[in-house]
């Protein structure tokens, strides 16, 4: 055995004990005749002594030792003179008496350590080395405990893990799919799963009427701080459920992690709000609950009660009122204006307005509407002395309202609102069925193809399909958008009608989902299901900025593994057996 005792457990009460520790020099200092060495695992930290007066030999061999070796060591627990209240075994230290030089180590490449002095890219490039910071390993144990967490509450919720296949056939009806090549069968390919939607709906049919899955995904998007191109997905479906049912049991299932992990103790019922409700008063079907400046619409008050021609002729007019923060110089007002003008944003321009001590308003537009008119637009707001307002217009409201929450978003971040330690979580439900698309120039599913439409609303299908509720519904924590599901259509004239109004042919229909539209002939339950991002799940519960501090090998946001070096070229062999050629002739 390599050890009888790991770096983070030793205390006061094991002192005189001969112990075996192994692990990896963090740090080694040397102080007259002694040398002392923090040893590293993934439990914790202990110091070791060595002393020239107990053993000259031992300690030149310890003073040869550099970062990251990997060592084995047996000595005596003793008392530290000079405590370290920052480490669990900061009490103790380890007199020792042998040491094994298990692995010599190359100088790392940057301090592994908390606060390292390593970049992004090059903490990619060595995330082995990375994954030993204590900082990053903490991620890893907290994502453990989540999936343990997550698995025993669907086990006595009478959910059954089922795995489902990664190679199956292409559905290019949402994010485009990664795909692989078969050799055995030339010309054909498999398509890597967005998600494991229509294999979880067969499983109804099958009459596993409560599944799970710690699911593994892929989606060929763009990417940011909260995706990557493979996510993990704890993928649920439920036969013989309303929406309430799907809500209920989930929200149980949020409110136990919280209180497991945070110790927080979420509302006794979340609040539900409406699609159409979040654009209204957030600009995002995300909203981030956890600080106030909610849209106050501008129409009737600004739009022709003055001279201002661009509120005139604008479609949309709307505002924040942020507190306290009039005393913005016009250096700042103008650092904002540039910041919804930039290209991700895309909005004109910034109107503002200053609340005075005095209760009277000065705008950058005051020179073309009354004081009256300044003082309804700031009743509307119910705004008080010392309070900023910021408004926006534009022809589009929807195009607006996603500028203004932009906006929003920014000024609670300026402000120290987005607390990572206070947790707001809701249910965005009444999505719309459908979207419209510019690139297709059609109707397409907001979800899938598959979402349930509002039985209220079936009767409008046929005339005003973009005015469909969909049955679906999206937890939100924080202004992520943790997790989302719907009810499933399972009746089969239903199905074909949506397949109609999305553009599919009956023999395209049969074609892409044609496995399912059968299997629908077999007498399919009524179902429901929803999926939560896990990876984003964790980096809400762990307090990060990005999702890829809670995978252990992630990419970057080029797609690529800088530590894999992938994705790259494969050998003419290769290409030869899957019957492929490579033609970058056309590439951009």
């Amino acid at each position: 055995m390599y050890r009888t005792k790991t770096c983070g457990e030793l205390r006061l009460s094991d002192v005189g004990t001969v112990v075996t520790l192994a692990g990896w020099v963090q740090r080694s200092r040397k102080m007259g005749g002694m040398t002392f060495v923090d040893l590293r695992d993934r439990y914790g930290l202990t110091q070791l002594v060595f002393n020239e007066e107990i053993d000259k030999n031992l300690c030149e061999r310890a003073n040869k030792m550099g970062r990251e070796f990997c060592i084995q060591v047996t000595g005596t627990v003793s008392e530290r003179q000079s405590k370290n209240k920052n480490i669990d075994t900061g009490d103790i230290e380890i007199i020792t008496n042998s040491l094994n030089v298990l692995s010599e180590s190359l100088t790392p490449p940057f301090t592994i350590e908390d606060n390292t002095d390593g970049g992004d890219d090059i903490r990619m490039k060595y995330r082995y080395l990375d994954l030993r910071r204590p900082v990053v390993r903490k991620n890893m144990e907290l994502r453990h405990r989540m999936t343990i967490l997550i698995r025993n509450f669907l086990d006595s919720k009478a959910f059954i893990e089922v795995e489902t296949p990664i190679l199956i056939g292409s559905t290019p009806e949402g994010a485009r799919d990664f795909v692989v090549p078969s050799r055995m069968n030339p010309g054909q390919f498999y398509a890597l799963p967005q998600s494991p939607q229509t294999l979880k709906q067969l499983l109804m049919v099958s009459g596993f009427d409560r599944y799970f899955q710690i699911a593994k995904c892929f989606r060929d998007e763009d990417l940011r701080a909260d995706r990557q191109p493979e996510f993990t997905q704890v993928d649920c479906e439920m036969s013989f459920v309303d929406q309430d049912d799907v809500l209920n049991l989930f929200e149980d299932m949020a409110r136990h992690l919280f209180k497991e992990i945070r110790g927080v103790d979420l509302p006794a019922k979340l609040q539900q709000m409406t699609w159409h409700e979040a654009m209204r008063r957030f600009g995002s079907d995300k909203p981030d609950l956890r600080f106030g400046m909610e849209f106050v619409e501008l129409m009737d008050i600004l739009k022709g009660t003055g001279e201002f021609s661009v509120f005139n002729e604008a479609a949309y007019v709307g505002g924040i009122c942020v507190p306290g923060c009039a005393n913005y110089t016009r250096k700042q007002l103008d650092t904002l204006t540039e910041f919804v003008k930039r290209s991700q944003i895309g909005a004109k321009g910034l109107v503002w307005a200053k609340v005075n001590e005095d209760g009277t308003v000065k705008s950058s537009v005051d020179k073309f509407y009354s004081s009256d008119v300044l003082q309804n637009m700031k009743e509307a707001f119910k705004a008080n002395p010392g309070d900023l307002i910021l408004i926006l217009s534009g022809d589009n409201a929807n195009k607006t309202r996603i500028q203004l929450c932009a906006l929003r978003l920014e000024m609670g971040e300026r402000l120290g609102l987005r607390d990572k330690n206070k947790f707001e979580c809701l249910w965005i439900i009444d999505f719309p069925l459908f979207e419209w698309s510019e690139e297709e120039q059609r109707l397409m599913a907001t979800h899938h193809p598959f979402t349930m439409p509002n039985p209220d609303d079936i009767p409008l299908l046929d005339e005003h399909p973009e005015n469909v509720r969909a049955k679906a519904y999206d937890f939100v924590c924080n202004g992520i958008e943790v997790g989302g599901g719907s009810l499933r259509i399972h009746e089969g004239q239903l199905q074909e009608k949506m397949f109609k109004i999305l553009g599919f042919t009956p023999e395209r229909a049969m074609s892409q989902f044609g496995f399912l539209i059968n299997a629908f002939k077999y007498g399919a339950p009524p179902h429901a299901g929803l999926a939560f991002g896990l990876d984003r799940w964790v980096s809400i519960m762990a307090g990060l900025d990005s999702i890829r501090d809670c995978i252990a090998f992630p990419k970057n946001n080029s797609g690529r593994d800088v530590m894999l070096d992938a994705p790259s070229e494969i050998d003419k062999k290769q290409l030869d057996e899957l019957q492929l050629k490579v033609d970058l002739s056309q590439e951009k």
